[in-house]
């Protein structure tokens, strides 16, 4: 097997700045070491590819090819071993035909409406001149849009139970620091409910009780006749007439959670950043907005062309998930000129892959425009991932992203607080803005 290069460093110094500076990780090997470059151990080497070519070989290759699910076993903490993102082969399969329809781009046109209405009532309470941490604000829409639009939630005991426990895991690994857990084997160890991992996994147990107890008494309802995903899933059945288990259900419903709602908080906080930061972007898109003659139209709003480059922009510049899911090779495959063997983990860097000189020329130049004057393959623009891999809920979270910020740049002014550039962190295994980034409301719309 001949390898790509890789780092010098110790394994710990790697490791630390991969936790603690995630970009300038990759910034740093990317310009070292170009398209291709290995870390871990040389019989299991992780590699990281940033090659459009050798990514669109990786996701057009038969899925047999590769473990992808045991190459994602860190989640297994937080979606359970049922979920789509373990799965492979044959299970794989059913999950995703099962789980697909509802997420279909028609389907979610009967929630435009409800995410309108979540945005707004969320920013109501604000104040003007008030400074807001817009995560906060971000991550409360988000799970609101989740539990009503996926699980069916009306308010009610439940519904805040779940609300409030899903913030306090998150929360829980929302730092650098206490992403480390995630990183790092030796520090998940359950001594008990004040350790660290020891609170994580009663959190979690707790929000897969509730979510259980709720599948329960659907199942037990004589007609589904609700419009959320949850009661689609319930009806849904495999080509054996087989429905979805509760574990398969629990266990799908978590990912939905996790992925749907922490991910999309962290780009919406991200885009309300740069429409703010660089004031010709944000003139540009408000009038766009504001050229809309018929507000009520949703579906017209969401095709805007400049509010989809906008969102396509900040999906480039900082990707919330670094990485694809990374694929273990279970066979030889050669790729770049370099000969890997079975076991060897291919992950493509959806971050290195965004910030390509030839692709994108200026990389860490926020402009929306690109999106307009040219067209990106599939293995070119990967924010979703790609393959048999892509996120399900791609069309879910561009459609809220969309309308969130319709929502909020007609309604309100904001402006930032201050003027220096906003860096990614960590946030458990993603890359966010600053928990404590801070907006202020100028003014109300009131027309």
């Amino acid at each position: 097997m001949t390898l790509p290069p890789r780092p010098t460093q110790p394994q710990m110094l790697r490791m630390l700045k991969l936790v603690f500076r995630p970009t300038d990780y990759m910034d740093e090997n990317g310009k070292r070491f170009g398209d291709c470059f290995a870390v871990g151990r040389s019989e299991t080497p992780f590699v990281y590819i940033s090659n459009p070519k050798a990514i669109q070989q990786i996701m057009t290759a038969p899925a047999e090819q590769f473990d992808s699910g045991r190459g994602n076993g860190i989640l297994k903490f937080f979606v359970g071993e049922n979920s789509l993102i373990l799965l492979d082969g044959v299970a794989h399969q059913r999950q995703r035909k099962l789980l697909t329809p509802p997420f279909h781009g028609e389907r979610l046109q009967t929630y435009q409406q409800l995410i309108c209405d979540i945005a707004a009532q969320v920013t109501e309470p604000l104040q003007v001149g008030k400074p807001f941490r817009v995560r906060t604000i971000m991550q409360e829409i988000t799970l609101r849009v989740i539990l009503k639009a996926v699980f069916g939630l009306q308010e009610g005991e439940r519904y805040h139970k779940l609300r409030q426990l899903l913030t306090t895991v998150l929360d829980s690994i929302s730092s650098p620091l206490s992403s480390s857990i995630l990183f790092f084997r030796q520090l998940r160890k359950d001594w008990g409910p004040l350790s660290p991992w020891g609170r994580f996994l009663r959190l979690k147990a707790q929000v897969d009780q509730l979510i259980c107890e709720e599948i329960r008494e659907r199942q037990q309802q004589e007609k589904l006749d609700g419009e959320d995903i949850l009661t689609l899933l319930l009806s849904a059945r495999d080509e054996n007439g087989e429905p979805m288990t509760l574990l398969e259900l629990r266990d799908e419903l978590m990912t939905m959670l996790i992925a749907g709602h922490e991910t999309t908080a962290s780009i919406l906080t991200w885009a309300l950043y740069w429409i703010h930061y660089l004031p010709e972007v944000g003139d540009k898109l408000r009038f766009e907005l504001s050229s809309v003659e018929d507000k009520s139209n949703l579906a017209h709003i969401c095709k805007l062309p400049y509010l989809n480059a906008v969102c396509s922009e900040t999906l480039r510049i900082y990707p919330v998930a670094p990485l694809t899911f990374p694929r273990i090779l279970k066979s030889d495959m050669e790729l770049l000129g370099y000969k890997f063997a079975a076991n060897t983990v291919l992950a493509p860097c959806i971050y290195l892959l965004h910030h390509r000189e030839d692709l994108y020329p200026q990389p860490d130049q926020f402009k929306p425009e690109r999106f307009l004057e040219r067209q990106y393959s599939l293995y070119e623009y990967i924010p979703f991932g790609g393959g048999n891999r892509r996120c399900i809920g791609m069309a879910l979270a561009l459609l809220e992203m969309k309308l969130v910020l319709a929502t909020l740049l007609q309604r309100f002014q904001l402006e930032l607080l201050n003027s220096r550039p906003l860096k990614p962190v960590r946030r458990g295994l993603t890359i966010a803005p600053p928990n404590n980034f801070k907006m202020v409301l100028k003014s109300v719309n009131y027309h």
